[in-house]
């Protein structure tokens, strides 16, 4: 069996203690093992899907009858868009646990495998009513999904009316709940409703889970640009070099009715507070005068 290399500093007693638990039914060597494994599934699962995969499979060849492993499993196919074989991971997490909490990612393997209608009807199973209150969020938003696949967007906007869309307290799922809403109602064409829940998803997400930012900013009409962006090109060199970008700085932080312009970048690095206040002496003619005797040539 091809193993894959995982680092020293990585014991396996990283993974949550329900897990450890459930390993507890393999030997220690070999529980050791699938750990690790599990561990470097966990690390790489957002920032390298596809090396979470491998490392998932490995686990999964260790130690298939373990629910825990098949869950990873079905995570990392999930988050690799291999629907079929995270669904079929999930069934086999759910059948030997019992446990209902992985129907909403269920119905949407469903949906990524171009079968909708099989996630509206996994909506109305009783399992719904046995999930928490994360679990029914997250099948509501799934269920939404579903309907805009069949392109039923005014019903997506209902299936997503609740009353946990309605309350002004703040949930793990919240952001994502008012995004998915404002969401529905692009694709229904209610543009103007839609700002105004992308401007309550970006105050509940506190973490950065959604893009809400960014789509506010796009029906604003706003461009975002990156200055570094080193793939530039300057397309004629005889062409006036573009102005830095430049920020105003208010009068309330120079303690001055005028205003002061600085570039944006590396102010901090060169400028102290101090430096950015106005010379109340500040005398232009004066000024000019002495830079024309600087600019000068000087005589042999």
């Amino acid at each position: 069996m091809k193993r894959l290399p995982i680092p020293d500093d990585v014991t396996g007693f990283e993974i949550d203690a329900d897990v450890r638990q459930d390993l507890k039914s393999l030997p220690k060597t070999l529980a050791d093992d699938v750990a690790r494994n599990l561990v470097m599934v966990a690390r790489l699962l957002d920032s390298e899907p596809e090396e979470a995969y491998n490392y998932s499979r490995v686990a999964l060849r260790l130690a298939s009858r373990v629910a825990s492993v098949r869950e990873a499993a079905g995570f990392a196919s999930y988050m690799t868009q291999r629907y079929s074989e995270a669904l079929t991971e999930f069934r086999a997490a759910k059948r030997m646990t019992g446990r209902v909490d992985l129907w909403p990612v269920m119905a949407d393997c469903e949906r990524g495998l171009g079968r909708p209608e099989r996630a509206l009807a996994m909506a109305g199973e009783p399992e719904v009513k046995q999930l928490d209150k994360a679990g029914q969020v997250e099948m509501r938003l799934v269920a939404a999904g579903a309907r805009a696949d069949l392109e039923q967007y005014d019903a997506a906007v209902v299936t997503l009316q609740s009353p946990e869309l309605a309350s002004s307290a703040i949930h793990p799922w919240t952001a994502r709940l008012r995004y998915g809403y404002a969401d529905a109602l692009i694709a229904a064409g209610r543009a103007d409703e839609a700002r105004e829940w992308f401007v309550k998803a970006v105050e509940a997400d506190t973490d950065g889970s959604t893009n809400a930012a960014e789509r506010l900013a796009e029906i604003d009409g706003v461009e975002f640009t990156d200055a570094l962006d080193e793939d530039a090109e300057v397309e004629d060199e005889g062409a006036e070099a573009v102005e830095p970008v430049r920020r105003q700085i208010d009068k309330d932080d120079v303690g001055d009715d005028r205003m002061i312009f600085e570039d944006e970048e590396d102010v901090e690095e060169f400028y102290d507070e101090d430096d950015l206040e106005i010379d109340e002496d500040y005398d232009e003619d004066s000024f000019q005068e002495q830079k024309q005797e600087r600019e000068q040539p000087k005589q042999g």
